[in-house]
């Protein structure tokens, strides 16, 4: 089995973070292939960004399916593109946001996100009211790290384990998921410190990509995730035409 494990910023160095988790969560038999995006932001930390990733990651799931690969990982808290990718791809496309909400709700009745910036909370709650039940998202709390800054900065481990304390105690949660791909190597060391599971949504996403192909359950080409219909497309996105 090939999963492909795209990072939608252009970070290499993220990208090799996220790789080691994804590879860690993979079963046996599983070849995990991470991608970093051929185009777009250096990092994701707005609707901008978001919305200017999501070309990069349409290429590299087009990339996927020349080269067969079996499902996908949309390693972006963000989940930027997920249903254009799905009307791409034949195997399922997992985002990291929509894996770690639903695996908290497994493991609690409430969880709390703990993100980079204050400015992504408002994305974070929109994908939980999508994702899963009203009150399973208990709240989601910033502590303002840049996402580049992640793998630099010294403090990072202290302020998610500090911030996370204060949402499980503030918010009456069970579970703390992690709302950055960035973060994806703190899980098991925050859950040791909180004493509580901490979801990293790029071990969910790998987990459930993983099991959606071994049921032979792939992306439904009824309805929506139907592939696009043919067109032109013009200037800069003229590859893109199908």
């Amino acid at each position: 089995m090939l999963l492909r494990v795209i990072n939608p910023n252009t970070t290499a160095s993220m990208t090799a973070v996220i790789a080691a988790s994804a590879r860690a969560a993979a079963g046996p038999g599983v070849r995990v292939e991470a991608i970093t995006a051929p185009m777009g932001p250096a990092s994701i930390e707005s609707h901008y960004d978001e919305a200017l990733a999501v070309p990069g990651v349409l290429a590299a799931v087009a990339e996927g399916e020349r080269d067969g690969a079996d499902g996908y990982v949309l390693a972006c808290f963000g989940d930027p593109g997920l249903d254009a990718a799905r009307e791409l791809a034949t195997g399922p496309v997992i985002g990291i946001a929509e894996a770690a909400m639903h695996a908290a709700t497994l493991v609690g009745r409430g969880f709390s996100v703990v993100t980079t910036l204050d400015r992504t909370r408002g994305r974070a709650r929109d994908l939980a009211a999508r994702y899963v039940a009203a009150d399973a998202c208990r709240g989601v709390h910033a502590c303002d790290i840049p996402v580049l800054d992640l793998e630099n900065d010294p403090s990072v481990r202290m302020r998610v384990v500090a911030l996370g304390r204060a949402a499980l105690e503030q918010d009456g949660s069970e579970v703390i998921v992690l709302g950055c791909a960035g973060m994806a190597d703190l899980g098991a060391a925050v859950s040791a410190e909180l004493g509580v599971p901490v979801i990293d949504g790029v071990a969910a996403g790998v987990a459930l990509a993983e099991a959606l192909v071994r049921i032979g359950a792939p992306t439904s080409k009824r309805g929506e995730y139907a592939t696009p219909p043919a067109k032109p497309y013009v200037g800069r996105l003229r590859a893109f035409g199908t």
